[in-house]
């Protein structure tokens, strides 16, 4: 587990005090469920989520939430918080760490701090499609990488879809040689830099609240984001030449904190993490309608949408950056490989 700032610690504790005080939300537990049988603890958890209600990772969160519920005839309740109304993610995890929020859905990027295999998801060009990055996680590698986190106070329960990222700009942009001396905004870290240095590019970290405006004053030329990122920004008024070269897919994954986790029984922890398996199927369906009404949306705007079909000379730029990897993430790149 990291290591958190002791008063800050105590800030929580006093604040789970408070809220049990007054509502009696958050791990709550009696002998007794719901209808008054006795079979097993009731609970009520929270599952904090940064996106909005209507969002897919959101309708994901919630059909998990209604499975478990179901499942145990009412014992098991998890109130899920869109929007950040329980703080943005980083913070968010570290207070799942803790047990102060019980659950939480966040993006597998920065997850890499706290399991080094998480950061395989990073690197380009490493899944053919969706089918490939979906048989990878539902096998046998895929579902041990969940359990991965446990040496830093969280439980992986399953994943969910966000799509594939690509390439939007300004400036026409038809193919790898259009992003040639291109100022890309780039989430920072050095991986993300390297990507777009092997590929002529130069990538330009940045909030992702200044791209609107560093698009539409050309203080960069391009940015990446999957297609329903582009059109809720509203990137496509601004940069509307979208080239669908799918450099990165990086899935969510939804956590439990293992301090709360460990604390379940076998029969409850076989319930929460069966209902998040079956979540999947659902969450899935919801982003691929998602991704459509963003495509037909942006399309309808007037972008200009070209579609990469031959991706090897972009892999043939990326390699030495992979190769970089390759030792770092050699397991986990040949299951990926064989999962095809």
């Amino acid at each position: 587990m990291k290591n958190i700032n002791l008063s800050f610690i105590a800030i929580i504790l006093v604040a789970i005090l408070v809220s049990g005080c007054a509502s009696g939300g958050g791990n709550t537990q009696t002998g007794e469920s719901a209808s008054g049988a006795n079979e097993g603890p009731t609970y009520t958890f929270r599952l904090a989520e940064a996106h909005p209600a209507d969002y897919p990772t959101t309708k994901g969160d919630m059909k998990f939430a209604e499975l478990v519920k179901e499942r145990s005839n009412g014992r098991i309740t998890i109130d899920v918080f869109p929007s950040a109304q329980l703080g943005e993610e980083k913070a968010v995890i570290e207070q799942v760490q803790l047990g102060a929020i019980e659950f939480t859905r966040v993006s597998t990027g920065p997850m890499a701090e706290f399991s080094k295999n998480f950061g395989v998801f990073s690197l380009p060009y490493i899944f053919d499609n969706d089918e490939h990055v979906w048989k990878f996680l539902l096998g046998e590698s895929g579902m041990s990488l969940l359990d991965t986190l446990q040496s830093s106070g969280l439980q992986g329960l399953g994943w969910y879809s966000s799509g594939s990222r690509s390439f939007y700009s300004s400036k026409p942009l038809t193919g790898i040689e259009d992003l040639k001396g291109k100022k890309i905004r780039v989430i920072e870290n050095k991986l993300n830099l390297a990507i777009m240095e092997a590929l002529g590019a130069s990538g330009t970290p940045m909030p992702y609240g200044e791209v609107y405006s560093s698009l539409q004053t050309g203080v960069i030329d391009a940015a990446e984001n999957n297609y329903p990122s582009y059109y809720s920004s509203k990137h496509y008024e601004v940069a509307p030449h979208l080239l669908l070269d799918h450099h990165q897919r990086v899935p969510e994954v939804l956590l439990v904190s293992k301090t709360v986790w460990d604390k379940l029984s076998e029969e409850d922890q076989g319930i929460i993490r069966q209902a998040a398996l079956d979540s999947i199927e659902y969450q899935r369906e919801e982003w691929a309608k998602y991704e459509k009404e963003s495509e037909d949306a942006v399309r309808a705007a007037g972008v200009t949408i070209t579609e990469v079909t031959d991706f090897q000379p972009w892999k043939d730029a990326v390699k030495p950056v992979i190769d970089s990897y390759r030792e770092e993430y050699r397991e986990i790149l040949d299951a990926i490989e064989a999962s095809k």
